[in-house]
């Protein structure tokens, strides 16, 4: 029988976890560091993409972790901040954090609400409805959170048993210990937002990159200037179309718009489970042609903003510099400058592990593309040559061997992956593939540590199963000769 109601539905999750939930036996052993107690992983980002990890470790027995995360609680991914859409992009059928269990998705979570016929008739799922399944699922799957609290640097130390551990310094001032750490940072999780240098250095009152907090109520009756012609930058449009401005222009670098979408090409198992397994040469190919391609937007975005007269997209014509020109900025194209009251930028992220500070220990020798693969003259991108070489665990690599190997227990979950894996693991379409790999290789290294004490465990094995009565044992009779 179908759940009717949440509580239902919360009662047929708990059975689910119960039934599915072997192997039961603990495995890891407590460890401390000067006597405090060590986390076996620290999860950093209480997103969709570390709740999921999160879930994850918790199906294969490892209990003693902690997510924390530096948004207020209901803020942590971008659904209710930065992601100014109506809906998610994503097919309304595709799982992501639910890891396969059938009564942890979104779709079963709607239906115990809103009834059947309204998941039918719904067509794409809302933003803020998915945001709050995400705080659903973290509390009925039991996970530990923390919010309101960043890791601002993180380093390497040993437990009190002489194992290597992680030491994460937080924005309070505490130090948490970890002998596992997933970046589950989002998308600026290894750089930061990127905008251009001569844009960067307007004044902040005449410019904004579209994943900032923008006020747009401010923008109403102004001539608001948006670079880029991906998704984001559309929905940014909308949203200053929304709010009554006098006309909103839009510009494409490109001479005709991107309206293929590669990521619906390559959502199929082969691609997504694989493609981290594959020589380079291919993983490059691959994931620059699809980059290079940039992700094209949808029908529903363009549909948004074209139901405004006061919108205007120009094509082939990007921004080659900007100033400030009594009260206006006056941007330069190759078609001559153009005047606007303000500007936005929806030019997507820079890779640079020095732009993070809770990375600054290591990031010199954090391993990039650049340093690992020369692709043809035909292949290159500096852009992409700048996202970390991940190893088949997730784990930052060294460009330097043996300066820094405590970073193998660094292991990232984000937009950063792409070009190691392919679509990010973070990424709902991707979710139920990436997460079990990268989980895997947490326990791997978890138990690879503990192996000495997991033989003299064995050896010391002695839990008898059965009871022998000796009236039944006889020795075997001599050979006959």
């Amino acid at each position: 029988m179908k759940p009717t109601n949440l509580a239902d539905l919360e009662d047929d999750v708990r059975r689910d976890l119960k039934l599915i939930a072997h192997p039961r036996k603990p495995w890891l052993r407590p460890r401390s560091v000067r006597g405090a107690s060590a986390l076996d992983v620290l999860i950093v980002g209480a997103g969709q993409g570390g709740l999921a990890v999160g879930f994850g470790l918790l199906r294969d027995r490892v209990d003693n972790i902690l997510l924390v995360d530096r948004a207020p609680y209901g803020q942590e991914g971008p659904w209710v901040t930065y992601a100014r859409m109506p809906t998610l992009r994503s097919a309304k059928d595709q799982t992501g954090p639910d890891l396969n269990v059938p009564s942890l998705t979104y779709q079963a979570w709607h239906e115990a609400q809103w009834g059947a016929a309204d998941w039918q008739a719904m067509s794409l799922i809302p933003s803020g409805k998915w945001n709050d399944y995400l705080l659903w699922f973290r509390y009925v799957v039991g996970l530990r959170v923390r919010n309101d609290v960043a890791v601002s640097a993180i380093a390497p130390c040993r437990t009190d048993d002489d194992l290597p551990c992680l030491a994460a310094t937080l924005s309070t001032g505490e130090i948490l210990y970890a002998r596992k750490i997933v970046l589950a940072t989002g998308q600026d999780g290894t750089g930061q937002w990127w905008m251009p240098d001569f844009i960067a250095s307007l004044p902040a009152a005449f410019r904004a990159h579209a994943a900032d907090a923008i006020d747009f109520t401010a923008l109403a009756g102004r001539t608001v200037a948006v670079l880029g012609a991906g998704a984001s930058a559309f929905d940014n449009a909308a949203v200053t179309l929304e709010h009554a401005a006098a006309a909103v222009h839009l510009f494409c670098r490109r001479a005709e718009p991107m309206i293929i979408q590669p990521y619906r090409w390559l959502t199929f198992a082969g691609f997504m489970k694989h493609l981290g397994d594959m020589p380079d040469e291919w993983r490059w190919r691959f994931m620059q042609h699809v980059l290079g391609l940039r992700e094209g937007f949808p029908p529903d975005t363009w549909a948004r903003v074209a139901a405004f007269s006061d919108f205007t997209m120009h094509l082939g014509r990007p921004w080659t510099g900007a100033r400030i020109v009594d009260g206006n900025v006056v941007l330069d194209t190759p078609n001559g400058p153009f005047a606007v009251d303000f500007v936005i930028c929806g030019t997507g992220i820079d890779h640079d592990a020095h732009l993070r500070p809770e990375l600054s220990s290591c990031a010199d020798n954090i391993a990039t593309w650049g340093d690992r693969y020369s692709p043809p003259d035909d292949e290159r991108n500096d852009r992409l040559a700048r996202f970390p070489y991940l190893d088949a665990d997730f784990a930052f690599t060294e460009k330097t061997p043996g300066r820094t190997p405590w970073i193998a227990d660094l292991h990232l979950f984000g937009i950063g992956t792409t070009m190691s894996f392919g679509p990010a693991g973070s990424s709902i379409n991707a979710m139920t593939i990436a997460t079990p790999k990268l989980v895997a290789g947490v326990t791997r290294g978890l138990f690879r540590a503990d192996l000495a004490e997991h033989w003299r465990d064995l050896l010391a094995y002695d839990v008898r199963q059965v009871e022998l009565d000796p009236a039944r044992i006889r020795p075997a009779p001599p050979e006959t000769k």
